[in-house]
């Protein structure tokens, strides 16, 4: 999400319109006495996109690119029209020049930016910006890039991103300090897969200028809040994220090319068979959050994410990650501040493995652990709570209840 395309202020969401989605996720329905709080790792499946996988597995399945008979014509053509599709759901405001490449998820996304992209486009005494406390998947394709531009004789500098030590997010104060004349490159996260919290990229395009290229982990924003690239305050270069975060397949995802700045975007080596049902169940996906309305979705789970950390900073022993102010519903920050369907605790007394088991055993599934979280080790380990559509106000107090019975 972006500055120009703020949600409105929280305000619950119509309960039957959020009854009628959640009715639509088969293994959510079919286990009421489960509350599925992992979003944030991958999402659940509507229906829609599990009759569309069926549907093609059962009708056209073949490969693309190769024949020419129909099953092969389909399946290709079902591959190009889920780019522009991709293209379509991005706000893309210039969809022939920009490239889409499908990919097992960010982390490979990512990775393909570094690799194919990145080393080739660098020099010799270039810097690069970096997110350090970030998802690794968005730190260690950044440090191997720099590893083997080492191994050809060429030397970059790998700058960390400032941030401020409350709230997560990145210290735009401080961030035109760590850039100068040789910063090539920045790589970001759009939402923080620990804090929740929007990490304001347009403060990075301010303080970078308008010829650095950016790339953008959007894994935690694609499929869970609007993402307008039609937006000037969304100026990035690269926009990568993960089909299955985003109620399509495991081994599915994106890298969104802007082909701006720097070198046109193109993977390099042989491109082998596509993840065509991966890609299917990706556009049926994009379709059904689109009728659903991804702006809706935000504004239910961010309803969520309130309250709960609303009531669990008042109940005892917890420490609720990120910035403590935007806590309240009635916080004066702008609604891009709120958290975006994650909520990150700790219990002062428990570990958060133990206290992972114990929230299973009342039926609640929450990651609990260190979250990937770029220099954290497993003693830093926290307790994630991650929301999607199919969540509900009843599953939160729930939670609620469960975690002051603890303290």
């Amino acid at each position: 999400m972006s500055a120009a395309h703020p949600l409105p202020a929280v305000e619950p969401e119509d309960p039957c319109w959020q009854r009628q989605l959640r009715e639509q996720f088969p293994i959510v329905t079919g286990h009421p006495e489960l509350a599925y709080l992992d979003s944030a790792a991958t999402s659940q499946k509507p229906r829609a996109v599990l009759e569309a996988v069926q549907t093609y597995l059962t009708t056209s399945n073949a490969n693309a690119g190769r024949g020419t008979y129909p099953w092969a014509n389909r399946t290709t053509d079902l591959v190009e029209t889920a780019r522009e599709r991709v293209k379509e759901f991005l706000h893309d405001p210039e969809p022939g020049g920009s490239a889409v490449h499908f990919t097992s998820g960010t982390t490979e996304g990512l990775r393909t930016v570094a690799r194919d992209w990145l080393v080739p486009y660098l020099r010799d005494g270039d810097e690069i910006l970096v997110p350090y406390a970030d998802h690794r998947a968005n730190l260690d394709p950044w440090l191997e890039a720099r590893r083997l531009l080492a191994e050809r004789g060429v030397e970059v500098r790998v700058r960390a991103l400032p941030y401020q030590a409350v709230s997560g997010d990145y210290d735009h104060r401080t961030l035109a300090e760590a850039v100068g004349p040789r910063t090539r490159f920045v790589a970001a996260t759009h939402v923080h897969h620990v804090y929740g919290g929007d990490m304001n990229v347009h403060r990075i395009r301010e303080a970078v200028g308008p010829d650095v290229p950016i790339c953008l982990d959007a894994a935690q924003s694609v499929g869970h809040l609007p993402v307008h690239l039609d937006d000037p305050s969304l100026d990035v270069d690269f926009v990568v994220f993960s089909g299955h975060k985003a109620m399509a397949l495991p081994g599915s995802g994106a890298v969104w090319a802007r082909n701006a700045r720097g070198p046109v975007f193109r993977p390099g080596g042989w491109q082998g068979t596509p993840n065509t049902v991966g890609i299917v169940s990706l556009r049926a996906a994009l379709d059904w959050l689109d009728a659903a309305g991804v702006e809706r979705i935000a504004r239910w789970t961010t309803t969520l994410t309130t309250r709960l950390t609303d009531r669990l900073a008042r109940i005892g022993p917890y420490d609720v990650l990120g910035c403590p102010v935007s806590l309240a519903a009635d916080s004066p920050l702008p609604a891009a501040q709120r958290r975006h369907g994650i909520v990150t605790f700790r219990h002062r007394d428990i570990p958060s493995d133990d206290l992972g088991f114990i929230l299973f055993s009342h039926g609640f599934m929450v990651r609990a652990d260190s979250l990937c979280q770029a220099g954290t080790e497993e003693r830093d380990g926290s307790v994630r709570v991650s929301l999607h559509a199919y969540n509900t106000a009843e599953e939160i107090d729930r939670l609620l209840s469960v975690l002051a019975s603890l303290t």
